[in-house]
């Protein structure tokens, strides 16, 4: 028959091994004992909390991607927009994670989805989506803000995903068209005002030397010859019908005039 102190001695050595607790590397036992907050969270590694008298929360120091749920906003121009976001987070202090909020992930992500809307709200679409980084810089310093005094640092913050109107991306879409058109014709009108001025510099190039224009004729008679081409064009220039209807129109006017009948 087992004695008395010998199940003392069992229910006392279960006790103990109940109170073990193992707590991993990245994990942190915030200990309320009879009700108040120890100074210090204790792990990681083996710690004993005696329960009923201890009772211990678990908080994970991993950092974490939080997701915020679509929100429907309005931007600065009027336009209506579905923009969701992620936040990465990590707690840096156990204790205020505890004891200053109640659930610091569900209030970090209503805090989200007001500042995405409010932030979002003051700038303009082309803004919204030509300088993001800007963006959720200030999303991240706001909620870093916000959520500091429990002890959890934001990290980061990300505008995911931009939904736009389909009307929007059509006039998007007619706006990038426009706008390669336009530099399409520049480029086009570049190109023609560097060809007259070639042009303009060979022509004074070419009536420096007469005998270069000559030379010009003969390459475009050789140019025409590689074609195999039946027909050949040779270009006369306008000197030389010049200097033979000149004699003609000084005989026409020597010659004697009949008279009239």
């Amino acid at each position: 028959m087992i004695s008395i102190p010998a199940v003392a001695a069992i229910i006392v050595v279960l006790y103990v091994l109940s109170s073990i607790k193992i707590l991993r590397e990245y994990e942190r036992g915030v200990i309320f004992r009879l009700g108040r907050l120890l100074p210090n969270a204790k792990g990681p590694g083996i710690i004993l909390v005696f329960v009923p008298v201890d009772r211990m929360v678990r908080i994970s120091l991993r950092q974490e991607a939080l997701e915020v749920p679509p929100q429907d906003i309005i931007t600065r121009d009027n336009v209506t927009l579905k923009v969701n976001a992620v936040i990465f987070l990590r707690v840096i202090d156990p204790n205020h994670a505890v004891v200053e909020v109640s659930n610091y992930i569900h209030q970090t992500s209503q805090y989200a989805q007001t500042t995405l809307r409010s932030v979002l709200g003051e700038v303009e679409l082309d803004e919204l989506l030509a300088r993001r980084e800007k963006i959720n810089m200030r999303l991240q310093s706001i909620l870093d803000t916000h959520t500091a005094p429990w002890g959890v640092k934001v990290a980061n913050v990300e505008v995911k995903q931009v939904d736009l109107p389909e009307s929007m991306l059509r006039a998007i879409a007619k706006q990038a068209e426009a706008e390669r058109e336009k530099r399409a014709k520049i480029i086009h009108a570049e190109g023609e005002f560097s060809a007259a001025q070639r042009l303009v510099d060979a022509a004074k190039l070419l009536a420096t030397e007469p005998v270069s224009v000559q030379l010009r004729y003969l390459q475009t008679l050789t140019e025409i010859g590689v074609e195999k081409n039946t027909t050949v064009v040779f270009p006369i220039p306008v000197d030389i019908f010049a200097g033979i209807t000149k004699p003609l129109e000084k005989s026409a006017a020597s010659a004697p005039v009949p008279a009239r009948p």
